[in-house]
């Protein structure tokens, strides 16, 4: 990664985020070719620009590396507590982004000493699960999925495998039977869309994580909510549900889509379709370049101003939303010019945010070994799987959010049903 001298920022302007000018960040633009979106907007309105989130909610996108690096620097100026927040009167009750915006007791939301306590307890509990054995299950499960359509010779790579193999894996970290996964996959997707369905099927996925600690409770196992539930921090039992909830929606999509975005990589780009059955390393860059490239989760709220300041040249108010424009950040030409042949290979990525509200590492490792082990198994057991369509033909989910294609249909030479449960 290069880091040219930037030129100074210009004068701070005097506009909010809900300014009349302010750039709609919602609807089917970004389906296609979000990095493209995010160049325009960087061009018309600089490294952090006035937008509109969907329900018309004023908030600020930061786009450059360094603003998002200075953001998540900074929790005593850019906080979690959305409490702060001056604009909960203008979106309606069911806005779809409020169970991500709105504060709840948890560690995605505390800050100071009850976040590191929080953070600190999950972070306990997800490093305790051992690497060897969850590589072992993963590859268990993928076979299993595998089984399913190997006989066919064709297969969505998406419904059939992508978004099935994380779901199934965390169910199993979280002490839930297999059979909760495809309901908890369905409304795990539905929560990242837009609309009130998306409310509803958060609701749905708390009332299960809710129920789990109470099972748990009585029956505690070798798991991530009885480890919680025993952890010294003493987490309220009540309030685990909602971390449950950051583990099981976090962990299933955001690797799910990983996993399926690098399946679109290694299928489409002659870099790597000339070596699918490859070993390990062509699959680690491929995952790294995923990351930079179609990151998994696009834009993230939020932050919040604990008090007046200046970012990227612009004037933000006490208050104000901040939105981290992750996938924007990655692209940023400041720091990643596109003659910068090396900036795929490192991992200073934003994709795991930064700071002490970025993704945990135990988090990181749990969704890297899914990733990895999927697309291993996969290309092991169908060594000539092929697109069945165009790539042009693709087409991704329509979220500003998150970045994942709805299917991915291939084709294959029929293999044999190796016979392991999943």
């Amino acid at each position: 990664m290069t880091n040219p001298h930037p030129s100074p920022p210009a004068a701070p302007t005097a506009e909010g985020p809900d300014d009349a000018t302010g750039f709609a960040l919602y609807g089917s633009r970004f389906q296609r070719e979000p990095a493209e979106v995010y160049r325009r907007i960087r061009q018309e309105h600089g490294q952090v620009a006035p937008v509109v989130l969907e329900g018309d909610a004023p908030a600020w996108l930061v786009l450059g590396y360094r603003e998002v690096w200075q953001v998540t620097s900074n929790p005593q100026l850019f906080g979690r507590d959305s409490r702060r927040w001056h604009s909960w009167d203008r979106v309606a009750a069911d806005w779809s982004l409020r169970p991500y915006a709105e504060h709840q007791p948890c560690s995605f939301h505390v800050e100071g000493e009850e976040h590191q306590r929080r953070a600190g307890a999950t972070g306990d509990a997800l490093a305790a699960v051992d690497q060897f054995q969850l590589r072992s299950e993963v590859e268990r499960i993928a076979d299993g999925l595998i089984d399913e359509f190997a006989g066919r010779g064709e297969a969505d790579l998406i419904a059939q495998y992508a978004l099935r193999l994380p779901v199934l894996v965390i169910a199993g970290l979280l002490g839930l039977p297999e059979s909760d996964a495809p309901a908890l996959a369905r409304d795990i997707a539905a929560s990242a869309d837009e609309g009130e369905e998306a409310v509803r099927a958060h609701q749905r996925v708390v009332a299960r994580m809710q129920r789990l600690v109470a099972e748990k409770r009585e029956g505690p196992g070798d798991d991530v909510p009885s480890r919680l539930l025993a952890h010294p921090a003493g987490l309220p039992h009540d309030e685990i549900p909602t971390d449950l909830f950051l583990i099981m929606g976090a962990g299933q999509l955001t690797t799910a889509d990983w996993l399926g975005n690098t399946l679109r990589l290694m299928l489409t780009d002659d870099r790597f379709a000339l070596n699918l059955s490859g070993g390990r390393r062509s699959i680690g860059q491929a995952l790294n370049e995923v990351l930079w490239e179609d990151t998994p989760t696009q834009n993230f709220v939020g932050r919040w101003a604990t008090r007046d300041t200046e970012l990227g040249g612009r004037r933000i108010r006490k208050g104000d939303m901040v939105v981290l424009g992750l996938a924007a950040a990655n692209t940023d030409p400041q720091v990643r010019p596109q003659t910068d042949p090396e900036a795929l290979g490192n991992q200073a990525h934003m994709s795991f945010s930064h700071g002490e509200h970025g993704c945990p590492q135990a988090a990181r490792e749990v969704a890297e070994v899914i990733a990895e082990t999927g697309v291993e198994v996969l290309l092991d057991r169908l060594p000539d799987v092929t697109l069945a369509v165009a790539a042009d033909d693709l087409v991704w989910r329509p979220s500003v959010w998150m970045r994942g294609l709805i299917a991915l249909p291939v084709r294959f030479t029929p293999a044999p049903v190796r016979g392991h449960a999943g």
